[in-house]
């Protein structure tokens, strides 16, 4: 079979499977369809992104997801095969990234010279924009992730970072007294909040910049996403509530984008569907 006709019965696949899935959705099917799309959601999904219930907290979540999992499929990001994940994004970038390069193009433009990436993998931002971005002396680049990520980031820089200017962290406090926190589609993924790292950091970064978030316009919540490989706990915030917390803290907007091609829809869950991820540049105000 060739790569193309396989990629097309891929792509029927996942049709036919989004299909049964919004049948199963129909009022008077729902009574059945729920605990049959638990237990196929429970199972290795090759494309990923499906997502299933609603949560309270993180743990209620993580609880729920641990209840799901097995051997295959376990409650856990930590992975091996998520150190391989997105290494395409080393060697270029995708159109939703355009807006967080132009802003950290300017930054360092403008003196940054301390970046926290929140989540930032094996440093896919700092090789993707460090295609477009003269990186000066005398910036460090610090990265947070799990800890399989963070060793597989170490091994690849030693062989692409000839500066040293790439570092692995593994506390978010690290992100004390830089100038920029950036993350890029991972505050979802996280089991605080970002103004609650903010609150733990005596000198919070004067720019935070976060990009392909979801937030929903009113409602904060948690659902289960399936990776392909894992079970995890996501977050949704509220877009209103995250807004006002900021503020609270001294952050005002800067701008914001939004990412129509990225969506999230929690089957059974129409009220909590998000219609776009966002990206918003804050900035805190000198005091």
């Amino acid at each position: 079979m060739s790569a193309q006709s396989s990629a097309d019965q891929g792509r029927i696949k996942h049709a036919v499977v989004r299909l049964a899935r919004e049948v199963m959705e129909l009022p008077g099917l729902r009574r059945v369809g729920k605990p049959m799309y638990r237990r196929y959601f429970s199972k290795p999904y090759e494309h990923g992104n499906l997502y299933y219930g609603i949560y309270r907290s993180y743990e209620d979540a993580l609880l729920d997801a641990e209840r799901l999992s097995s051997e295959v499929l376990p409650a856990s990001y930590d992975l091996d095969q998520v150190t391989i994940m997105y290494r395409q994004q080393l060697n270029r970038l995708r159109a939703c990234d355009y807006p967080a390069l132009y802003w950290i193009h300017q930054l360092i433009a403008d003196g940054a010279r301390r970046i926290f990436d929140l989540g930032g993998h094996v440093g896919l931002a700092y090789y993707g924009f460090g295609r477009y971005i003269d990186y000066p002396a005398g910036l460090i680049w610090n990265v947070h992730d799990l800890d399989k990520v963070l060793q597989a980031g170490r091994l690849l820089s030693a062989r692409r970072d000839r500066s040293g200017q790439l570092r692995f962290v593994h506390i978010p406090e690290v992100a004390d007294g830089c100038d920029v926190l950036i993350s890029t589609g991972a505050l979802q993924y996280l089991e605080y909040s970002l103004p609650e790292l903010l609150d733990r950091l005596i000198a919070p970064p004067r720019h935070v910049l976060f990009n392909l978030t979801p937030l929903h316009a009113t409602r904060e919540f948690f659902t289960l996403q399936n990776l392909g490989v894992a079970v995890c706990p996501y977050r949704v915030q509220s877009d209103a509530a995250l807004v006002q917390q900021m503020a609270e803290r001294g952050y005002q907007i800067r701008d914001r984008w939004e990412l129509p091609e990225r969506h999230l829809r929690v089957p059974f869950e129409p009220d909590y569907e998000v219609n776009a991820y966002s990206g918003i540049y804050f900035e805190r105000q000198r005091l």
